[in-house]
């Protein structure tokens, strides 16, 4: 007998025996990557069958299918980078790159029977209850779609699918090639070419090594400076994987060790662990130390040190970022960018830097859970009201008012370390029972009773407020709210969403 998963959700409980004959609920899951997958899956575990997963992309795997940058790859441990329910014997690194990553997600969806659900091609505009269902809009090639009615509407568009452009004077007005990073030109030539990067986050780590060899000169502009530590990647032998297939019991083992070790990053970040202080001490050891044996300009590694607490931003791994910018044809401009034109892009002291290609290595809108979505209630309450001055979902997922709608890595879900894969595990569980239960015709419209709702979010600000992350200035905040992440262990969010209280639930319509 196999030890239990610690990195899946706890098991859902079995469907229970169907009442009087009801129409099984119909399933609309909006985004076809980790998240909406999952769902996919869950629901078919519970017997619900009528899915169907609208994708705006001609094909599954969410960010993994998007984002093609050089030397992109995960910076979280392979072991534990794959659904619970179908682990990944064939990993070649210990940090997937990409490629991998795709062909997992695409392989593990067909095995699975979960790409006959998939609708690609089809972006979704909106979403409207009528009273009776979700009536959901969308466009195909630029032009109105077709409208599909939901019972249940899950959203998986998560916190990484909108990538961000600064909003800067004479953006528009550069003559040569630009492009985010998660939109990659990879028919630009970048040989011999001037190449300025704006941005200093988890791609642009990656991606500026990656083609540090192919230029003649590189420009990275740091507005603030991310704290950056050794990467423990390396290739597995053919050893480790022929030990994989003969005892499958070490690949459990090997993903329940990555799993505690993330836990205490997360605990360590959320300030809820007895080894916070010195596990957070350890990783600025490890920085300084990283930082002080890979560059030896000292000037420069003066303007590479952080303004802000470890922890503030998402803490990055990389073996070649700092001795990518040490290298004599590579520039590192601090402070903020005022403007771009034809010929390059203006610092904050004036200086014009030249360059033939601009790349933008600005992140995601991960604040911004609708991605332009207009979400509207039975009564004509529209979602993005609701979320004016910050979002927030009962256990990342629900809304009063708001029937049968689920948010997959939603607001309050996101981890400072660990698998996001686990907590949209968990979620997919969770919808999955109510969907049973609507599908048993216990239930018709779900959703979280105002006061449950409000205690919850009192709670993760209270929390919150105690960890990490109080008082940054990131992409954890809205405003004065922490909107992305979760306090915790991954663990608690687990306990907390294995079985649906129904008491927290109401009604409506």
């Amino acid at each position: 007998m196999t030890s239990p998963d610690p990195a899946a959700s706890p098991a859902s409980p079995a469907p229970s025996s169907p009442g009087p004959a009801v129409r099984s609920p119909r399933v609309v899951v909006v985004g076809a990557g980790f998240g909406g997958l999952g769902v996919v899956h869950a629901l078919h575990e519970q017997g619900v069958t009528d899915v169907t997963v609208l994708e705006r992309a001609d094909e599954v795997g969410g960010v993994w299918r998007e984002n093609t940058y050089p030397n992109a790859a995960c910076d979280v441990p392979s072991p534990l980078y794959s659904w619970s329910w179908s682990p990944n014997l064939a990993w070649g690194r210990r940090y997937s790159p990409q490629p991998e990553i795709l062909d997992y997600i695409r392989r593990t969806a067909a095995e699975h029977g979960l790409l006959d659900a998939v609708v690609t091609g089809t972006t979704v505009t909106g979403a409207r209850h009528d009273g009776e269902a979700w009536q959901v809009s969308t466009e195909v090639d630029g032009a109105a779609g077709p409208t599909y009615a939901a019972d249940v509407l899950v959203l998986a568009t998560g916190q990484l699918s909108e990538p961000v452009m600064p909003d800067l004077p004479g953006r528009d007005d550069f003559t040569g090639p630009t492009f985010h990073s998660a939109q990659w030109r990879h028919d630009v030539d970048l040989a011999g070419k001037r190449v300025a990067v704006v941005g200093t986050g988890a791609s642009a780590i990656q991606f500026v090594p990656g083609i540090a060899d192919e230029v003649a000169s590189l420009t990275v502009f740091q507005r603030s400076a991310p704290y950056v530590v050794p990467k423990p990647d390396q290739a597995y032998s053919a050893r480790h994987h022929a030990l994989f297939r003969r005892l499958p019991g070490t690949l459990a083992a090997e993903r329940r060790t990555v799993f505690w070790l993330t836990e205490q990053l997360n605990g360590a970040l959320a300030g809820e662990s007895r080894l916070s202080k010195p596990m957070t001490k350890a990783l600025e050891a490890a920085w300084r130390a990283h930082l002080r044996l890979t560059v030896k300009d000292a000037g420069l590694r003066s303007r590479l040190v952080p303004d802000y607490p470890l922890g503030c931003k998402r803490l990055l791994f990389s073996n070649d970022w700092y001795r990518t910018l040490d290298r004599e044809h590579v520039d590192v401009v601090t402070g903020p960018v005022t403007g771009v034109e034809p010929g390059g892009v203006r610092a904050a002291d004036g200086t014009l830097h030249e360059a033939d290609v601009l790349i933008w290595g600005t992140g995601f809108a991960a604040t911004d859970f609708l991605r332009g979505l207009d979400v509207v209630a039975p009564d004509g309450t529209r979602l993005g009201d609701v979320w004016a001055d910050g979002a927030r979902a009962h256990l990342g997922m629900g809304v009063p008012g708001f029937p049968n709608l689920f948010s997959i890595y939603g607001p309050n879900t996101n981890l400072g370390g660990s698998s996001i894969i686990a907590m949209m595990e968990a979620q997919a569980g969770y919808v999955a029972q109510v969907a049973r239960r609507l599908a048993d015709g216990r239930a018709r419209a779900l959703a979280p009773r105002p006061e449950v709702w409000e205690a919850f979010d009192t709670e993760m600000q209270s929390r919150l407020g105690e960890s990490v992350w109080a008082g940054c200035t990131s992409w954890y905040t809205d405003g004065p709210r922490i909107t992305t992440n979760w306090p915790g262990l991954v663990a608690e969010y687990q306990r907390r969403t294995a079985t649906v209280d129904w008491s927290e639930l109401e009604e409506v319509g």
